[in-house]
């Protein structure tokens, strides 16, 4: 029997890479097959801070990586700038995304059984659907955090956000 296929793929900002890897990392080890999808960017640093061989190992834990479509930055160590990231990976992502899908089942690796994707990657749910195999997305933010954002829309409407008076460097 062959083992479940998992792809799981976070946010490329450091909270949600770390929560998507503790769960990719239980998982397997309750016996599924993992191919956890980062940017390049972040793949890039986390081998500079782990170093180059610290990903390589087990052979039903894998990785791969996506381009972000963004440049890279002048400064390795600065963080990219989040609306434009968030923008640039709905509009570049989906086809890198299914060619690994594609690879990893012309591969010798199990199959692609689900996919545990970010709630903020949801081009994900696109290539579940065209693969036929399930698409799951994963909050890994605190409850507080997400009915912030499922209301910031109303907030917005109602002309409570943003705070009139303040200055931009007073809001939070």
């Amino acid at each position: 029997m062959e083992k479940v296929h998992v792809i799981c793929i976070p946010f490329p900002v450091q909270s949600h890479i770390s929560a998507m890897m503790k769960l990719a990392k239980i998982l397997h080890f309750r016996g599924f097959h993992i191919t956890f999808v980062n940017t390049e960017f972040n793949h890039h640093r986390l081998l500079k801070s782990r170093g180059p061989d610290s990903l390589k190992g087990l052979p039903d834990f894998r990785f791969e990586t996506i381009p972000d479509g963004l440049p890279p930055p002048t400064d390795p160590n600065a963080t990219q700038d989040m609306q434009s990231l968030g923008l640039s990976i709905e509009e570049n992502c989906l086809e890198p995304f299914r060619s690994i899908i594609y690879k990893l089942n012309c591969s010798n690796v199990p199959p692609v059984s689900c996919i545990v994707s970010d709630s903020f990657m949801c081009f994900t749910l696109q290539a579940a659907k065209e693969f036929g195999i399930p698409g799951i997305l994963y909050c890994p933010i605190s409850f507080c955090a997400y009915a912030c954002f499922l209301h910031f829309p109303h907030l917005i409407q109602r002309g409570l956000v943003p705070v009139k008076g303040m200055h931009n460097s007073d809001t939070i």
